[in-house]
């Protein structure tokens, strides 16, 4: 019976971990500014092919380490923040 609950228990963490993994960067927040290497590192996104909503005038979708980050072009405030991984 040790044995089921100490294999259970593991079980357990690892899948808590797995799920902490593919969370965003913590410090990633709406009107949080991204860091500008985080920014340069993310790729452009169509939104459309996304099913992301559009993006308002100023603010671009980007694809940075797995998830959609909507950010101000110049400053980098995040608007909005999606996880996809």
């Amino acid at each position: 019976m040790k044995q089921l609950f100490i294999a259970g228990s593991t079980l357990c963490l690892l899948a808590i971990a797995g799920a902490a993994s593919a969370m965003p960067h913590p410090e990633w927040r709406k009107g949080a500014p991204i860091a500008d290497t985080d920014w340069k590192r993310g790729r452009v996104v169509d939104y459309r092919r996304y099913h992301l909503h559009a993006p308002p005038r100023g603010y671009q979708w980007r694809d940075v380490d797995g998830n959609y980050v909507l950010a101000a072009i110049a400053g980098g405030a995040i608007a909005d923040l999606i996880a996809h991984s």
